[in-house]
C-alpha cells in the first residue's frame, strides 16, 4: 500500500508529490499521457520544431516552490522578456510596454495617461501584494460542527480581516473595485487612450470567456499580475527548453525524494469504502491501495467521472455538475521560416518586439466585439491573438535561422452552437488566426512551414481542460478563494474523507503557480501525520 496516490502528473500534482515525499510519505503519481507535465509540456509539433504545447509563458510560478524544489539545480532556467508587450495597432502605430519604456510610449497617445501610469501601478501592486500573501494560504472554510471545528476557521478569517483593515481606505476601495467591477470600467476610470487600456485590459480576457466589460473581469486582470520572474514583480519570462523544462525539473525533484512516477497510466475509478477513499483502479484494471488520494484533475472531472455518485452529497454533486468551465481559447503552435515583418515596425531580423508578448487587440471595444461574435457565431470574426516567439530567446526550439511561435487565440465558444463539432471547423478557424496576424505582418502566412491546432475540444481531450478551460474552472466571484471549488470545501478536502484536490480548480486557481499543490500537501500532512507546520 502507498501512503498517497496523486492522480495527474501536471505541475501541481508534481509539486504536491514532492512535498509529501519530502515529509516521508511513499507517493505514486499516475499520469495518463506518456509524459508528465499536464498542460506544461514541450513537444515536437513539426520536424525540427519544438514548443510549449499548451501553457506557454512564465510568471506565476511561486518563488517558494522554485526555491524549495531547487528547480534550478534540476535544470530550470528562466529568462525575462526584453519588453513586456508589443501591440501593433495599425499600419503605422504601435505601443511597447516595458520597464522604463512604457511612459514615453503611452505619451505618444496621451500625455495625461502617461502621467497616471505610476499611480495606477501603485494601486494594482497593493492589491497584487495581498494576493501574493494569500496564494500559499488555505482559505477560511465554511464548516459544520462545534467550536472545536469552527475556531481555526474563525482565526483564519480574522487574520485576513486584520490584514485588509490595515490597508489605507483608498486601497480598500481599489480592492473592492478589482474584485467586483469589469476591467473595462476600472481602466476607463484611469485612462483615456485606447492603446494603454487595450494593453492592460488584455489580461482580463486571457483564458476568460468574457468581455473586458463583464463584471468580475477586473479580478482576472489582477490574477495575471501577481507573479514575478527572477525576483522582478509582475515580469514575464521564458523557460529555456519551453514550459516542459519546468515540469521535467519538478519531476526530477520529486523523484529525488523517492516519488514513483508512472506515465501512460490513466485512472478510471477512485475506490471508496465506508465514505473514505482507499485507492484507485487504473484504466488497465490494476488496483492500487493508498491511505489518501490526491487529485490534480479539474474537480468536475474528478467528482462526475471517477467517484461513485452514491458516496457524494446530492447538493455537492449537483454543484460539481454545474461547475463553470470553458475558456474562449484556441491554441496554435506554428513553425516559421522567418520572423514576422510588422507593417508598423518593419524588419525581419530579431528585435526586442519579436521577443515580447505580441498582442493583436487594439482596443477594449475590439475585445468586446470578439466575445459577442463568439457567443453568436462560435468564433470571433476579428479574433484576439497573442503571439510569443520563444525561439528569439531560446535557440534550442527551432533550426538555425527559423522560429517557432505560440498563438494564444480568443474568443471562440467552448462548445459551438447548434451542435456543431470543433473537429469540423478547427482548420477554418486556424486559417482565420493566421490571416489575422498577416493583416499586421504581411509575410506571416507565407512564412508558415507547419502548424499544430488545438481547439477547446482538443485541449479537453488531450489535457483534461474541460471546455478548453486553462484555469480548471472560471475565476468568478462564486468560484474563488473560500468558494473554490465551493463553500465548505475550500481547504483542499472534499466530502469523501481521504480524497483531496491539488489542482487549479482549488485556491488560488489557474496558471503555472504550483501553489495549489503546495497548499494541498500541507493539508494532507496535517491529516496524515499532524505536521501542519511542515509547509508553513
Amino acid at each position: 500500500m502507498r501512503d498517497a496516490i496523486v492522480v495527474g502528473g501536471g505541475h501541481n500534482g508534481l509539486v504536491c508529490a514532492f512535498y509529501l515525499a519530502r515529509a516521508g510519505l511513499k507517493v505514486t503519481v499516475l499520469e495518463q499521457r506518456q509524459v508528465v507535465g499536464g498542460a506544461a509540456v514541450t513537444e515536437e509539433f513539426h520536424p525540427g520544431f519544438r514548443n510549449s504545447v499548451a501553457s506557454y509563458t512564465v510568471s506565476l510560478l511561486n518563488p517558494k516552490v522554485i526555491q524549495e524544489m531547487d528547480l534550478a539545480a534540476h535544470g530550470l532556467r528562466v529568462v525575462e522578456r526584453p519588453l513586456s508587450n508589443f501591440l501593433p495597432l495599425d499600419d503605422t502605430r504601435y505601443l511597447k510596454l516595458g520597464a522604463g519604456r512604457t511612459a514615453a510610449e503611452v505619451a505618444k497617445f496621451s500625455p495625461r495617461d502617461a502621467g497616471r501610469l505610476d499611480d495606477y501601478a501603485a494601486h494594482l501592486d497593493a492589491a497584487a501584494d495581498l494576493l501574493r500573501e494569500l496564494v500559499l494560504q488555505t482559505p477560511p472554510n465554511r464548516v459544520q460542527g462545534g467550536w472545536l471545528e469552527l475556531l481555526p476557521e474563525l482565526l483564519k478569517a480574522g487574520k485576513l480581516g486584520k490584514r485588509v483593515a490595515r490597508l489605507p481606505l483608498a486601497t480598500q476601495r481599489e480592492l473592492l473595485d478589482l474584485f467586483t467591477k469589469s476591467a473595462g470600467d476600472v481602466l476607463d476610470g484611469w485612462f483615456e487612450s485606447a492603446p494603454i487600456k487595450a494593453a492592460y485590459g488584455f489580461d482580463s480576457v486571457v483564458g476568460n470567456y468574457a468581455s473586458p466589460y463583464t463584471p468580475g473581469s477586473a479580478y482576472v486582470l489582477l490574477h495575471h499580475v501577481f507573479g514575478e520572474v527572477n525576483g522582478k514583480k509582475g515580469a514575464w519570462g521564458h523557460a529555456i527548453g519551453g514550459m516542459g523544462a519546468i515540469t521535467q525539473a519538478m519531476a526530477k525533484a520529486a523523484q529525488a525524494q523517492g516519488v514513483e512516477i508512472r506515465t501512460g497510466c490513466a485512472v478510471s475509478e477512485i475506490l471508496t469504502s465506508k465514505g473514505r477513499a482507499t485507492g484507485v483502479v487504473t484504466a488497465q484494471g490494476q488496483r492500487i491501495d493508498a491511505r489518501v488520494v490526491v487529485s490534480n484533475l479539474n474537480p468536475r472531472l474528478l467528482y462526475t467521472r471517477l467517484v461513485d455518485p452514491g458516496v457524494l452529497p446530492a447538493d455537492f454533486l449537483r454543484r460539481m455538475q454545474a461547475w463553470r468551465c470553458g475558456s474562449g481559447t484556441f491554441r496554435m503552435n506554428v513553425a516559421l521560416s522567418e520572423l514576422p515583418d510588422f507593417s508598423c515596425l518593419p524588419g525581419r531580423e530579431a528585435a526586442e518586439h519579436h521577443a515580447s508578448g505580441i498582442i493583436i487587440a487594439p482596443s477594449l471595444q475590439y475585445m468586446e466585439r470578439a466575445y459577442h461574435d463568439a457567443r453568436a457565431f462560435g468564433w470571433a470574426r476579428e479574433p484576439i491573438v497573442e503571439i510569443l516567439i520563444p525561439s528569439t530567446l531560446d535557440p534550442t526550439l527551432a533550426p538555425a535561422g527559423q522560429h517557432v511561435a505560440s498563438l494564444f487565440c480568443q474568443h471562440v465558444a467552448p462548445q459551438l452552437p447548434d451542435g456543431a463539432s470543433w473537429d469540423d471547423h478547427c482548420e477554418q478557424v486556424a486559417d482565420l488566426m493566421i490571416a489575422t496576424v498577416t493583416r499586421y505582418a504581411p509575410n506571416f502566412k507565407g512564412a508558415v512551414l507547419g502548424r499544430q491546432i488545438m481547439s477547446p475540444l482538443d485541449l479537453e481531450r488531450t489535457f483534461g481542460l474541460v471546455g478548453g478551460d486553462i484555469f480548471h474552472g472560471a475565476l468568478g466571484l462564486d468560484q474563488l478563494f473560500a468558494a473554490r471549488p465551493m463553500l465548505g470545501h475550500a481547504d483542499y478536502r472534499g466530502p469523501v474523507q481521504g480524497l483531496y484536490t491539488c489542482g487549479a480548480g482549488a485556491h488560488p486557481g489557474g496558471g503555472v503557480t504550483g501553489a495549489p499543490g503546495h497548499n494541498a500537501a500541507r493539508e494532507v500532512l496535517h491529516d496524515v501525520s499532524g505536521r501542519a507546520t511542515y509547509l508553513a
